[in-house]
C-alpha cells in the first residue's frame, strides 16, 4: 500500500514538472528562441541610449522596455492572449470559412483544433503544434482547393490586448495632439508667418519617401504610411498607418519613434553639410510681440480653413488646436494643465510601451521591416534638408537676416528640432539665440505633418 501511494505521488510529481516545463517560455514561444534573444538585445540598446545617453528618454525608455518584455519567450501569450486560427478555403473559386464535420475552424485555439482533429500535440513547442495542426487541416479538408490560415489573439486576452485598442482605434494619437496643443506657443509662427514656408518645405521628406517606397514595390497605402515617418511625428505616423496599412504598424511606429529619439544624432551632420559657417552664425532680430487676440483667433482660423479644405486632417489638427485654444484663452487653466501634464504623460507611457510591444521577432526580423527602417532614415534626412534648403533661399532673399538653421526645425519633433537648431547656431556664435525663431518652423511642421497626413488619407483612404 505504501509503495502504491509512493508511486502515485511520484507520478503526480513527474506530471506536474512536465506541465510546468511545457508552460515555460522555452515551449510556448511564438518564434525561435534565438530571434527572441536578438530582439531583447536590441531593446537593451534602446534602453541604454535612453538611460546613459538621454536620447529622448520619455519615448525611448518605454519603447525599449515594451520591446524587451514582449520578446521574453512565452510573454506574448500572457500579455496579449492565446493565439487562435482562422482558416479560409476556396471552393469553385469562392472563399468561405473552413469547416470540418460541421464545425467552423474560425477562431479556435491550437488546443481546440488538436482535440477536434484528434492530433497529439503534447510535449511539442508552440511552433511545432502550429505546423502539426495546419498539416491536419489540409489533409482532413481536401474539398478545399486552397486553404489560407491566419492567426490572431482569440482567447484569454491580456493587458496589452486591451491597451493596444487605443492604437488600433486611433484614440491615443489625437489625445497626444491635444496635449501638444496645450503646450505649444504659436506666437513665433504668428509673429513670423514666413516660417510656415520652412515648415511646409520640411514635409519634403514625406513625399520623397513616398516616391521611393512606391518604386521599390510598396503599394500606395503602404508607401503613404512609410512616407509619414519623414514628418518626424510619431502620433501622426501611427494614425496614418492604422488607417492605411495596419500590418506595417510595428515597423513604422518603432522606426518613427526611434528616429525621433535619435534626431540629435541624425540632424546635426546634415545641418553642417548644407550650411556654411557664415550662415550658421547669422543673428536674427527679435520677434514682435503677439497679442492675445491673435493667439486665440489663430487655432480657430486654422481649424476652420484646413477643415473645410481637408476634413481628413481634422481628428489630429482639431485636437491640436483645441489644446492650444484652451491654453491661449486662459479661462480653463485646470483643463490646460491636465492636458499638458497628466493626460499626455499617461498616454505617452501607454503608447511607448505598446509601440515597443509590437516589435516582436516574427514581424521585425524580416527584409520588409529592415527596408522600412532604412527608408525611415532617408525620410528624416530629406525632411531636414528640405527645411534647410528653403532656409538658405530665404537667407539670400532677406540679405542675410534669416539663419537657415531654423529651417531644419520644420520637422515636427517639438521642441527637439528647435533646440538642435539653437545649439548648432550657438556653436558658431555663442551669443546667438535661435530657439524662439526656430519654434516658428517647428510648430509649423506640426501643422504641416497633420495636413500631409490628411492629403494622403484623402487620396488613399477611400
Amino acid at each position: 500500500m505504501f509503495s502504491l501511494v509512493t508511486t502515485l505521488q511520484s507520478n503526480l510529481m513527474v506530471d506536474s514538472l512536465k506541465n510546468l516545463w511545457y508552460s515555460t517560455g522555452f515551449m510556448t514561444s511564438l518564434t525561435p528562441l534565438w530571434q527572441n534573444f536578438i530582439m531583447m538585445a536590441i531593446a537593451c540598446v534602446l534602453i541604454y541610449l535612453a538611460v546613459a545617453k538621454e536620447f529622448e528618454p520619455n519615448l525611448l525608455l518605454a519603447i525599449g522596455f515594451g520591446m524587451f518584455i514582449i520578446n521574453i519567450p512565452g510573454a506574448y501569450n500572457i500579455l496579449y492572449g492565446t493565439y487562435g486560427y482562422t482558416f479560409e478555403g476556396v471552393i469553385d473559386g469562392v472563399k468561405e470559412v473552413v469547416e470540418y464535420n460541421g464545425t467552423k475552424l474560425d477562431g479556435l485555439t491550437i488546443n481546440q483544433l488538436a482535440q477536434l482533429f484528434n492530433v497529439d500535440v503534447n510535449g511539442m513547442s508552440l511552433l511545432d503544434k502550429v505546423a502539426k495542426i495546419e498539416e491536419a487541416v489540409r489533409s482532413m479538408c481536401p474539398q478545399y482547393t486552397d486553404i489560407v490560415s491566419s492567426h490572431a489573439v482569440v482567447a484569454d486576452q491580456g493587458l496589452f490586448f486591451y491597451l493596444y485598442k487605443g492604437v488600433e482605434w486611433v484614440i491615443y494619437p489625437p489625445l497626444i495632439f491635444l496635449g501638444i496643443g496645450a503646450m505649444t506657443d504659436f506666437g513665433p509662427l504668428i509673429a513670423n508667418p514666413k516660417s510656415l514656408i520652412m515648415g511646409a518645405a520640411a514635409q519634403l521628406g514625406i513625399f520623397v519617401t513616398f516616391i521611393i517606397a512606391i518604386n521599390i514595390g510598396f503599394t500606395g497605402e503602404e508607401a503613404s504610411a512609410i512616407g509619414i515617418i519623414g514628418g518626424a511625428d510619431g502620433p501622426t505616423a501611427i494614425y496614418v498607418t492604422v488607417k492605411l496599412a495596419a500590418h506595417l504598424l510595428p515597423a513604422i511606429s518603432v522606426a518613427a519613434y526611434s528616429y525621433m529619439a535619435l534626431i540629435k544624432l541624425i540632424q546635426p551632420p546634415i545641418m553642417r553639410l548644407l550650411t556654411t559657417k557664415k550662415e550658421r552664425g547669422v543673428v536674427m532680430e527679435q520677434l514682435r510681440p503677439v497679442s492675445k487676440v491673435e493667439k486665440v483667433v489663430f487655432p480657430i482660423a486654422v481649424t476652420g480653413i484646413v477643415g473645410l479644405v481637408l476634413p481628413s486632417a481634422i481628428p489630429l489638427l482639431g485636437m491640436l488646436m483645441l489644446g492650444n485654444l484652451m491654453k491661449e484663452s486662459e479661462v480653463v487653466p485646470r483643463l490646460t494643465n491636465t492636458a499638458k501634464n497628466e493626460l499626455i504623460n499617461i498616454i505617452t507611457i501607454l503608447l511607448g510601451v505598446i509601440v515597443g510591444s509590437k516589435a516582436t521577432a516574427d514581424v521585425f526580423l524580416n527584409i520588409q521591416t529592415l527596408l522600412i527602417i532604412i527608408i525611415g532614415v532617408f525620410a528624416f534626412a530629406f525632411g531636414t534638408a528640405g527645411g534647410l534648403i528653403i532656409g538658405k533661399i530665404m537667407c539670400k532673399l532677406s540679405k542675410g537676416k534669416i539663419n537657415p538653421l531654423i529651417g531644419s526645425a520644420g520637422v515636427s519633433a517639438v521642441p527637439m528640432a528647435a533646440r538642435i537648431s539653437h545649439n548648432i547656431g550657438q556653436e558658431e556664435n555663442p551669443g546667438n539665440y535661435l530657439l524662439m525663431h526656430a519654434m516658428g518652423p517647428n510648430v509649423a511642421g506640426v501643422i504641416g505633418s497633420a495636413v500631409a497626413a490628411g492629403v494622403l488619407l484623402a487620396i488613399f483612404g477611400a
